[in-house]
């Protein structure tokens, strides 16, 4: 039988695709690769980009091929047996790229490309590529002596291992909890859309009533909007106690232990290398200097939101009083009581705006909006063969009809997929000879899905959540760059790689662009002029508020990794509270384990590196404001942002690309201005 994985098509045969089809396919790419990296480095001639970079290329691209339509299922079709293949790949693929990085003939080619005159002839992204790949055998550990070499590998094998199950644990977690109520009066305040969504999951489960789930979309819409303070009470118990010891599951897939482990190895792996901390060796190839500079940033960021966080809080306690004679403000009522101080204050909820963006429409909205911006065009293909009915497929083409990439959505929320929302690259841009490789993208959310036959109806919160993933989808996709190592997302400074998705959130509260798409989806009708300028008007509600909890995530993420002492052990939870000391305004209950979930920094590739939100949103304001001063659809800015930012992709230094794209070094007071902290 042909394995779907390893036949070169155009596009993987998702519904061909068993779990059976996984460890095989895995095992002969490896295998090939090794003896084709053998190969490469026995040849005799002296190294070049023909002869040693292309062809290492070609093979990671492969490897590629196989192992991200897997890596994808698992995420959003996830199955016992797809999870055991998985996880028997993960030490398999952890040593092979082990051992690449440690390899000492590929390590003495490369320095030897470096310092040869064919280097001086190479183009721009050539020689980014050579460059990134000397830094990253030296980070993998290239130079250690065998002993130190096996340990790191060994210690990089299990972080894989750890980082996956922390994961499964997460999702299992998520998955194993529900409440049933037919009860309608329970479940009052909880709007008819989510109400439609806990029917829904009743039904698939063959109960009567109500189900609630931990999926996001219903526990926002319960801690928002539900009067029934002890349901809050209990669902916030739930989701904040996922995989840990406290709570309903307490004990069951406990992540604590994990977490301690990971960090042990992360520290171990740090000093392996010569640095002292983990966030010294997470920073090297960022944009950031230091875990100093980092922490004075975040510092300075928090001296200036604190005051008005406080602010804010007061405000909301006094409210909570005034309307329901609350006395204390616990944390499961701060999004209830925000909801209606909002309402009261702006006659406006988010609820208010749902039926001006059906999912549908908002997504070709988006593209209305990006193909103004930026010149290109966007079709669907109803062609293309996917893993579940609500995928849909699209390419990008230029104006002239170019193929620039395509892009597979999976945008609803159930059982079996991971929570949140995020890009993920299906293949990337090479260019081999003349055959030009066109990137592939998947963007996956998290939304509330169409209800008995009615359009799915999201929240301008999740129209900006589509913009934000679509911009990295468009930083991967419209990559001019042939060399596939610098090519689109690969190879840009972490701290950077959010510029483009933070940046394209702003058309979601310009009318101009909300023009485009933002109708009802019974009348037609565009949002109208007064409810367009409440909306606006609340865009700072409790933006400080805000600031504070993402200050709290990225200080907490930076000094977990920069103290951390093997011999005294882990100090998560006493570390988390010191940092809460610092800049927080609302302080969790006990029970609280938001450490437990804490993916992007367990298990998501943003360890010492959550700063990086933050980071990119100075950029990305300051981006912004040059459209605001030429026109949000200025065709010359955006083509301008395109050239130097998007088609750009890790090619060249990330701070010289803001540069040559704003003229001059990044601001602050843009964020501060969009955030109401400056006048």
């Amino acid at each position: 039988m042909t394995n779907p994985l390893l036949t070169d098509t155009d596009l993987p045969r998702f519904s061909d695709i068993r779990p059976e089809h996984v460890q095989p396919a895995v095992e002969q790419v490896l295998a090939d690769n090794r003896a084709a990296i053998e190969a490469i480095t026995a040849d005799p001639a002296p190294p070049t980009w023909e002869r040693l970079v292309a062809p290492l290329e070609r093979l990671e691209d492969r490897l590629e091929k196989v192992w991200s339509p897997v890596s994808h299922l698992n995420a959003v079709m996830n199955s016992d047996a797809l999870r055991e293949a998985y996880n028997a790949c993960i030490p398999l693929l952890s040593a092979y790229h082990t051992e690449m990085g440690q390899n000492t003939a590929l390590y003495d080619a490369f320095r030897q490309l470096r310092d040869s005159a064919a280097y001086d002839q190479l183009r721009q992204d050539q020689r980014q590529t050579v460059d990134n790949a000397l830094r990253d055998f030296e980070l993998a550990g290239v130079a250690l002596p065998s002993e130190a070499k096996q340990r790191y590998a060994d210690i990089a094998a299990r972080l894989a291992e750890l980082s996956s199950r922390f994961q499964e644990n997460l999702l299992d977690a998520t998955n194993a909890w529900h409440y049933d109520t037919t009860d309608a009066d329970e479940l009052a305040g909880i709007p008819e859309t989510a109400l439609g969504v806990m029917r829904q999951n009743a039904e698939q489960a063959g109960v009567e009533g109500w189900r609630i789930s931990l999926d996001m979309p219903v526990v926002q819409a319960v801690l928002a909007h539900a009067r029934n303070r002890e349901l809050r009470r209990a669902v916030y118990e739930a989701f904040t106690t996922r995989a840990s010891d406290t709570g309903p599951q307490a004990g069951q897939w406990d992540n604590h232990p994990v977490m301690a482990e990971i960090l042990d190895l992360r520290q171990e792996q740090a000093e392996l290398l010569g640095y002292s901390h983990y966030a010294a060796l997470s920073l090297a190839p960022k944009m950031a200097d230091s875990a100093e500079e980092v922490i004075a940033f975040l510092d300075d960021l928090a001296g200036r939101a604190k005051p008005v966080a406080e602010k804010e809080h007061a405000e909301l306690v006094a409210f909570a009083n005034e309307l329901d004679g609350l006395e204390t403000l616990q944390a499961w009522d701060v999004g209830y009581y925000s909801e209606r101080l909002r309402e009261s204050r702006y006659n406006l909820s988010p609820e208010d705006l749902r039926p001006w963006f059906p999912a549908d429409q908002v997504m070709a909205g988006l593209f209305a909006v990006v193909e103004r911006l930026f010149g290109i065009r966007i079709h669907e293909r109803d062609d293309v063969d996917t893993w579940h009915a609500d995928v849909r497929f699209y390419e990008i083409r230029d104006g002239d009809g170019t193929l620039r990439g395509q892009f597979y959505t999976d945008l609803y929320a159930r059982s079996q997929k991971r929570g949140g929302a995020w890009m993920a690259t299906a293949r990337g841009r090479m260019r081999q000879g003349d055959a030009l490789q066109t990137p592939v993208a998947f963007l996956t959310c998290n939304f509330t899905p169409p209800v008995a036959g009615k359009p799915a109806l999201i929240t301008h919160g999740e129209v900006e959540t589509l913009f934000h993933e679509f911009g990295h989808g468009l930083h991967h996709m419209l990559t001019r760059v042939d060399a596939a190592s610098v090519a689109g997302i690969n190879g840009v400074a972490w701290d950077a790689v959010e510029l483009p998705s933070q940046f394209l959130e702003n058309w979601c509260w310009e009318r101009e662009a909300l023009d485009l798409f933002a109708r009802h989806h019974e009348t037609g009708e565009p949002i109208p002029d007064d409810l367009y300028k409440r909306m606006v008007a609340s865009r700072n509600f409790q933006a400080a508020m805000q600031m504070v909890r993402q200050l709290e995530f990225s200080l907490f993420d930076l000094r977990l990794h920069v103290e951390h002492d093997r011999a005294r052990g882990e100090r998560i939870f006493a570390l988390l509270d010191e940092v809460r000391d610092q800049v927080a305004v609302v302080r969790p209950p006990a029970f609280n384990r938001f450490p437990n979930s804490f993916a992007h920094i367990f298990a998501g590739g943003y360890a010492a590196g959550y700063y990086s939100y933050k980071w990119a949103e100075v950029l990305s304001a300051d981006a912004f404001a040059r459209f605001t001063e030429e026109g949000i659809f200025n065709p010359v800015t955006g083509r301008a942002f395109l050239e130097h930012i998007l088609e750009k992709g890790g090619s060249e230094d990330a701070a010289k690309l803001f540069r040559d794209f704003r003229g001059r070094e990044p601001s602050i007071e843009p964020l501060l201005r969009a955030s109401g902290l400056a006048a």
